[in-house]
């Protein structure tokens, strides 16, 4: 029953990468591809749609972990808790500019909401990126579960540590350039005229970016977690997911040159999935990762809930992810096509 919950968080967590990805990453370009107020709005146009829903599988993701992996959750949720707070606060700007953006026709209001849709969408990317790397790299766990992390220290990625070090910077900044090339990519899909052209540039350098700094992250990975080499080198799986990525990296580049805009947008899909899955795949079952003394790091075996509760957990999961996963497929089908921006003073 862990491995099996340990798998559906994954799922919840890579949905939310790749679908959110792609609005993150069209939000902190929209300043760079959208030059008049008219290709703002197609921007907006273009994922209007879908971002509300796109975060509904953090939710998901977190709830899951509340009923399967409970003192994994309260403890990361202190451990971190100023970087969660600096999140919630860019994705409540981030909503108001997105949804707010059209009632006020004053060009300032207009100015200041796609300035706070670009600087969350920018900083969200690299916040979740560095959440990540000290999932990698570890936390200075107590033997009672519990941790504490200033931003920074020295940036040497060695206790005493921060959240903030060479490495998960790092990660944060590989993030950053991964989910650009997806928006981007997604902004090729969905739109035309110069936003699309711009759109394809940036994309086709980011992940240019990305595909270099993909091995370098690795390596570094593998300096700062001395358990990671060994795990990727005795599981098929790791390397399975990997190859998806690297294929899915090749597509999007291939798609991106030869105008074939969706398998471009697909093939950046299957690059954010196959690396999400294949980093859970030479982790697992570690949660948490302990600095020091691995015997204190919080796995799927030591930190799962109660049995039955995850039996009853899991046949509600079995009734609503079908639905969620059927709402999605409706969205982009009825939503196919090429986004126009709204008129003036009208919604996307």
């Amino acid at each position: 029953m862990a491995e099996l919950w340990y798998g559906l968080a994954v799922f919840m967590l890579t949905a939310y990468v790749v679908l959110d990805g792609f609005d993150f990453g069209a939000g902190a370009l929209h300043l760079t591809v959208a030059r008049t107020d008219a290709e703002r709005r197609q921007v907006l146009a273009a994922i209007g749609p879908y971002w509300d829903g796109n975060e509904v599988w953090l939710l998901a993701a977190g709830g899951a972990l509340f009923v399967s992996f409970p003192r994994v959750l309260s403890a990361g949720v202190s451990g971190f808790y100023f970087a969660i707070f600096l999140v919630l606060w860019c994705l409540v700007f981030r909503g108001i500019s997105i949804e707010f953006r059209h009632h006020v026709a004053d060009p300032v209001w207009k100015q200041a909401c796609d300035f706070f849709f670009w600087l969350p969408s920018l900083l969200l990317p690299v916040f979740f990126g560095a959440a990540l790397g000290n999932l990698l790299r570890g936390v200075p766990l107590s033997a009672d579960g519990w941790f504490a992390l200033p931003l920074f220290t020295d940036f040497s990625a060695r206790p005493p540590m921060g959240i903030l070090d060479w490495y998960t910077v790092a990660v944060g900044v590989f993030a950053l350039a991964a989910l650009v090339a997806h928006g981007g990519a997604f902004l090729v899909w969905k739109t035309d005229g110069p936003v699309r052209q711009r759109s394809r540039r940036i994309a086709r350098l980011a992940f240019t970016v990305t595909a270099i700094l993909w091995p370098l992250l690795t390596v570094a990975t593998i300096r700062v977690n001395d358990a990671f080499l060994p795990a990727l080198a005795r599981r098929p799986l790791a390397w399975l997911l990997a190859a998806v990525a690297l294929a899915g990296l090749a597509s999007a580049l291939l798609g991106l040159s030869r105008g074939r805009d969706r398998a471009a947008f697909l093939g950046s899909c299957a690059f954010l999935a196959g690396l999400s899955t294949a980093t859970a795949a030479c982790v697992f079952p570690v949660l948490l990762r302990a600095t020091g003394d691995s015997a204190l790091s919080m796995t799927a075996y030591n930190a799962s809930g109660d049995e039955a509760g995850l039996r009853t957990a899991l046949g509600w999961l079995f009734v609503g992810m079908p639905l969620a996963i059927l709402y999605f497929v409706f969205l982009f089908r009825f939503h196919r096509g090429k986004a126009t921006a709204p008129a003036d003073g009208e919604g996307y």
